[in-house]
């Protein structure tokens, strides 16, 4: 059984019995948990203050990190004692879990957005994009997001019963990681990119950048006598949002299709040296532990 932990979370309860054992009568059962290095979880003494056991052989790992992923191996040894000559049996099973320290994937978001010009060759062209980039920082910067990989580029298209358009595409990324972001995060338990992506959607969505496309088509329709010269193309504003992992960490969506969106810690072998959203090969694996970051 494959289960994911956020990292700096607790597991779930790993239950030492499958279902129709869990609803059948277990006579003297005792449990013994073994971690990934193959030692008594209860016995080894770097293990004891991060494991919590039950009586009845449910195992918790707290607060998580990537070394701690691997295979969790739990033997239960129970009695069978036969109804007419009450001889006793003792019996084992085996259970094992593969359990995997995740992160949520750091998320920024690529916006795509169109405006009508007069010329392509206008120098108020470039004068309108540096204003607008401006603009756009100021909306963003007071949640640690900024405007990065600005662009445009200007085209000539065929509108529908309109004739030839020229139009500039912009496309920009607004990204979760402006100066400063570290410091807020600091105001986070643990880990946050809970914290960063909920800042970057919120900018991105109608309460920041969203808004400001939505109240141009506005502005043109009610507010303007004479449109402007370059003006917003309504219901060009697309987003694409892009996931980048923390090193270390990597997507899988075939060994790890229960948790395909997550940042899966890397297997013994591979390595993540940077924000990319795969794990590497190694090709001399020397790696043996999880989460490496180089070879």
């Amino acid at each position: 059984v494959n289960v994911y932990v956020k990292v700096f979370t607790n597991s779930p309860f790993l239950v030492c019995m499958d279902l129709s054992r869990s609803r059948e009568e277990v006579i003297d059962p005792k449990y013994l948990w073994t971690g990934p290095d193959g030692k008594n979880l209860e016995d080894w003494s770097p293990w004891r203050m991060y494991v919590s056991l039950t009586e009845t052989g449910k195992l918790t790992v707290m607060g998580f990190k990537e070394p701690m992923s691997g295979a969790y191996t739990c033997t239960l040894s129970h009695k069978i004692i036969e109804t007419t000559t009450q001889e006793e049996r003792e019996m084992f099973e085996a259970y094992k879990f593969m359990v995997y320290a995740y992160r949520e994937a750091d998320r920024a978001y690529q916006v795509f957005v169109r405006f009508t010009t007069r010329e392509c060759e206008l120098a108020a062209n470039d004068h309108f994009f540096e204003e607008l980039k401006k603009i756009l920082n100021t909306i963003v910067s007071d949640l640690t997001c900024h405007i990065m990989e600005p662009s445009y580029t200007c085209h000539s298209v065929k509108i529908p019963k309109q004739g030839l358009l020229r139009e500039l595409f912009v496309s920009f990324q607004v990204n979760p990681f402006a100066p400063g972001w570290e410091e807020v995060c600091h105001q986070v338990p643990y880990d946050c990119e809970d914290a960063t992506n909920m800042r970057v959607q919120e900018v991105v969505q109608k309460d920041r950048i969203g808004e400001f496309f939505s109240k141009q088509t506005y502005a043109l329709k009610h507010e303007f006598q004479t449109v402007p010269a370059i003006h917003y193309v309504d219901n060009s504003f697309s987003v694409t949002r892009i996931d980048s992992c923390r090193p270390g960490f990597g997507k899988n969506d075939v060994t790890h299709k229960n948790c395909a969106s997550c940042c899966v810690v890397c297997d013994p072998g591979t390595y993540s040296p940077n924000n990319e959203v795969t794990c590497q090969i190694c090709t001399r694996p020397r790696v043996k532990k999880y989460g490496a970051r180089s070879c």
